[in-house]
């Protein structure tokens, strides 16, 4: 008993050690926050975090230490450094953030909805746009996700607008058609694709995989050279909780590597993904409008008359400015077939003079404009 005595109080103070030390980072980390005051920065940088991240894993695996359980902790630590660093911007009077979520509430635990179940790459998106003391709220539809913004059961949603690969997600751009809220985020989320399964089942023992269509469709190759059969779900992690609640020794699901560790699952094989180039743009809706952060963008719908050069004229509007467009894409109205209204994504502001002239000049050569938000630009 007295070697277990003398160990814990070992712990005892590599435990203190712990807290002096953490408490320099928060030090460092105000100090930081009044630099990014100065200079307009944001308070999220999801580069930095990155090379936080992949800086530490090597320093993991020279020391035993599983990287999924280090980055645990550091989504914890660096969640902590952030909030610090918000609360610092409330107290100067700035818009509470605004710079970085552009938005006039933001609560110390903010409820935000996403589609899918726990450990979803929605859900993954709260987490890294939010910081770790969000409470992400699943739902079973992208639909549902609006309407507990709508109704005020959730302060933001996060919903896919497009993946890299696999192109928009035109679900998402139908519901914003038809909704009041606002778009008063992006994020921009790098994809890695695992195969997970119940502890017990080796690689060769997989004759069934499950996932999302567009996850299953960006493995393509990997899942060839498995010879198995896929079976499309309605949400990645909720594959990975199928597989686990059933008990399917012979089968696996394809989902992020959160998923496995909120469901205490086995990664059979990491990055799986066809291509690494594979991100997701995620929007957070919210029923405010979004502050000018000074890096910008401006999502908007419009239509014009079915005439030769309508759109080239509408379009001039921004040529004219030098406003850069981002994106263009066309979706049928559902009023009139081969009718179209078109989804645009721009650089600026709408309070912006250039920005502001420009949606006036397009609302007098449109038949219909709806400004979908201004919000930060994404890292």
């Amino acid at each position: 008993m007295r070697e277990l005595s003398r160990l814990r109080d070992r712990i005892d103070e590599i435990d203190g050690e712990i807290l002096s030390l953490l408490k320099k980072r928060v030090d460092l980390a105000v100090e930081i926050g009044a630099l990014k005051r100065k200079k307009g920065l944001p308070v999220r940088d999801e580069g930095r975090e990155e090379d936080v991240y992949t800086r530490l894993s090597e320093k993991a695996k020279a020391l035993g230490i599983p990287i999924s359980d280090m980055k645990s902790i550091y989504r914890e630590i660096i969640g902590m450094c952030t909030a610090v660093q918000s609360l610092q911007t409330e107290e100067t009077g700035k818009k509470k953030v605004a710079a970085e979520i552009g938005v006039r509430k933001f609560g110390k635990t903010t409820a935000v909805a996403f589609q899918g179940e726990v450990g979803a790459y929605s859900e993954q998106a709260v987490l890294l746009y939010f910081g770790p003391t969000a409470s992400a709220k699943p739902c079973k539809s992208l639909r549902a996700v609006f309407e507990m913004v709508e109704k005020g059961e959730s302060e933001f949603g996060v919903v896919p607008i497009e993946n890299s690969l696999e192109g928009s997600v035109n679900e998402t751009y139908d519901l914003l058609m038809d909704s009041s809220l606002q778009v008063s985020g992006e994020i921009n989320l790098r994809i890695v694709h695992c195969l997970i399964a119940n502890r017990e089942t080796q690689l060769n023992d997989v004759k069934v995989v499950y996932s999302h269509p567009q996850a299953l469709a960006q493995c393509r190759r990997f899942l060839e050279s498995l010879n198995c059969e896929v079976v499309s779900t309605y949400d990645t992690a909720g594959s990975v909780k199928m597989v686990k609640e059933r008990r399917l020794v012979d089968s696996a699901a394809i989902a992020s590597e959160r998923a496995a560790e909120v469901y205490g699952m086995k990664v059979l094989k990491r990055a799986i993904e066809d291509s690494l180039n594979n991100y997701t743009r995620f929007f957070v809706l919210s029923r405010y409008d979004a502050s000018p952060s000074g890096r910008d963008k401006t999502s908007i719908i419009f239509s014009v008359k079915h005439l030769p050069g309508t759109l080239f004229s509408a379009l001039q509007e921004f040529a004219v400015r030098s406003i850069n467009l981002t994106k263009i894409e066309s979706r049928p109205t559902r009023q009139n077939p081969w009718e179209y209204n078109f989804y645009l994504d721009f650089e600026g502001h709408r309070e912006e003079v250039a920005c502001k002239e420009a949606l006036e000049g397009l609302r007098k050569k449109s038949t219909f404009v709806k400004v979908l938000g201004s919000y930060p630009r994404a890292s």
